[in-house]
């Protein structure tokens, strides 16, 4: 899957990962390889990235919008 956050000021992070947890407005949520399509809120919370070689980053937001469509995830956050 490709993944790529954005913030108000830059491009956060670009590049292929196995794994994405995010903080949903309705309770945290992950992405796997082939997820179907979803268009969701987030709210303040941490995000969990896992890239192939299994490297974990964590970035913290206050809210943003994230979209799901053929294995291609878009973050928009605005972060702390």
């Amino acid at each position: 899957m490709h993944l790529e956050i954005v913030s108000p000021d830059k491009k956060v992070f670009s590049g292929e990962v196995k794994l994405v947890q995010v903080p949903g407005s309705d309770g945290s949520f992950e992405i796997l390889k082939n997820h179907a399509p979803i268009i969701s809120t987030l709210q303040k919370g941490r995000v969990k990235i896992v890239e192939m070689d299994d490297k974990e980053h964590f970035f913290e937001i206050e809210k943003g919008v994230i979209e799901v469509n053929n294995n291609k995830i878009v973050l928009l956050a605005e972060r702390i």
